[in-house]
């Protein structure tokens, strides 16, 4: 009669427990492998993949050159991308831009003068002035000239969230509308401050971001003379020159207008709006 028959051996047994431990022991690692796969990201320290962190403010983002390195390709000016800072209309073709009105003073007188030698500007105007003066910036629209948003109140947007940029450009918007019956189409920053909330916010709302490249610095009371010398030493085919009507006394730029505007046209050059 088998006695050991239904009972293992000391040796047997022995390698089926050894067997069972190392079954045992992939099976809590490939456990471990797979918790590991779809726990969630700690919420103390870093996002979890595709959840926006907090936003920064515009000042704090990256500048559009920083990203031109960083593989994205480098657009012309006057693009979605970049402030139009020259215009492309030909041989000596030139832009006058009129900004901080509407002046109730000196954008009448600015409007004589285009009218006398028949040449277009625009006028970057801010909602508050618009608000304040809409007969004045009716005027500026039925004289056929150009008009650009230029923000509720002419603060640095570069140091505004997003959603006061925002307010700052609708805003001006609607003032815009309500006074002359248009839509602007183009956006100047004050002070010449760009962010990429800001150039966002301009492709949002289809408007071109205008910049310039001539800059008498007139808003200054240069006197007229230093006006004059400074737009005819710097002026060439494609230039868009700045000016004021509004945020003080004008009178230096309207007198300077009066002799760089003839000058100008005898030079050959031809008047156009962005």
């Amino acid at each position: 009669m088998d006695t050991t028959r239904g009972t293992a051996s000391p040796e047997s047994a022995g390698l089926s427990r050894r067997l069972l431990l190392a079954v045992g022991g992939v099976v809590l690692l490939g456990g471990c492998a797979v918790t590991d796969s779809v726990r969630p990201s700690s919420p103390a320290g870093r996002s979890r993949p595709g959840t926006p962190g907090p936003v920064r403010p515009a000042a704090a983002r990256r500048p559009a050159q920083a990203r031109h390195h960083a593989g994205h390709r480098e657009r012309e000016p006057g693009t979605d991308e970049q402030p139009m800072r020259f215009i492309d209309d030909g041989h000596k073709a030139i832009a006058l831009t009129i900004d901080d009105g509407p002046s109730p003073v000196y954008t009448p007188q600015v409007l004589r003068l285009l009218h006398r030698y028949g040449i277009t500007a625009s006028f970057s105007m801010i909602g508050v002035n618009v608000a304040a003066y809409p007969g004045v910036a009716r005027a500026v629209a039925d004289a056929g000239h150009m008009i650009v948003n230029h923000t509720q109140h002419h603060r640095n947007l570069a140091f505004m969230w997003p959603a006061g940029v925002a307010d700052e450009m609708d805003l001006a918007t609607e003032a815009i509308h309500r006074a002359t019956g248009r839509v602007p189409d183009m956006f100047r920053a004050p002070y010449g401050s760009w962010s990429q909330t800001v150039l966002q916010r301009c492709r949002d709302t289809g408007m071109t971001p205008l910049d310039w490249s001539v800059d008498p610095r007139d808003w200054s009371r240069p006197g007229v003379t230093a006006i004059i010398q400074n737009i005819m030493d710097n002026i060439r085919t494609g230039s868009i020159i700045l000016e004021h009507d509004g945020g003080g006394n004008r009178s230096q730029t309207v007198a300077a207008l009066s002799v760089v505007i003839p000058r100008l046209l005898d030079a050959g050059y031809q008047f156009r709006t962005p």
